[in-house]
């Protein structure tokens, strides 16, 4: 069933705000009705990879007695196909109050990380959020396996994890969050919807169906 599962590790500081670490738990993703094809489907049960991350850097973070404040938020679940399934056009709430349209039911990480992150900004007032997901093969496509892409608003902290990134290995590539792509998650019957339904900017696209969230 799925779960909210949150972490909290604090290094000695008082009083300041946390470092929120959200990721996405996707444990194994059919794709929904929008069923992927059987050839890749295998590799699914690694949807859970920004999970992954987040749980293992918070462990990090205390086995190391790092001085911080952090806090890791992980939305777990399995995208399958049963009688209960979203269908495509089904209108869903969400933790924030907003509703969604679901055009997409591959489009699954997004909607359970629109949850995680609204969740994680009202309960824990953090002083920046860093999400980390599987969220959209378009990224692949862009960068193939050489740099994971970054979307950001705190222009500081791009710099920061790039210039990181470079010294481990752990390259970033910064895209674009521009509000031109607005317009491609408009919806006629709810707040948003869940993809734009374009073979085109399917990273970003994705990036500013969260930000909704932020």
């Amino acid at each position: 069933p799925p779960r909210m599962i949150i972490i909290e590790y604090n290094g000695g500081k008082k009083n300041v705000k946390p470092v929120a670490l959200v990721g996405k738990g996707i444990t194994f993703d059919t794709g929904g009705l929008s069923i992927k094809p059987s050839s890749n489907m295998h590799y699914m049960k690694s949807d859970m990879g920004g999970a992954a991350a987040v749980l293992g850097a918070v462990e990090l973070a205390a086995k190391l007695k790092l001085p911080i404040h952090l806090v890791g938020v992980v939305a777990s679940a399995e995208n399958a196909v049963d009688a209960n399934s979203i269908k495509p056009g089904d209108v869903i709430g969400s933790y924030s109050g907003k509703s969604i349209e679901v055009i997409d039911t591959d489009a699954e990480g997004r909607l359970v990380l629109a949850d995680a992150i609204n969740y994680t900004i009202k309960q824990f007032n953090p002083d920046r959020i860093i999400d980390l997901a599987t969220l959209t093969g378009s990224s692949v496509a862009t960068l193939g396996y050489t740099a994971a892409a970054m979307f950001s608003n705190n222009d500081s902290m791009k710099s920061a994890l790039t210039d990181i990134g470079y010294q481990i290995h752990e390259r970033v590539w910064p895209l674009p969050l521009f509000d031109d792509f607005k317009s491609d998650l408009h919806s006629d019957v709810a707040d948003v919807r869940n993809y734009s339904g374009k073979p085109i900017s399917g990273a970003i696209t994705a990036a500013k169906f969260l930000e909704v969230f932020t």
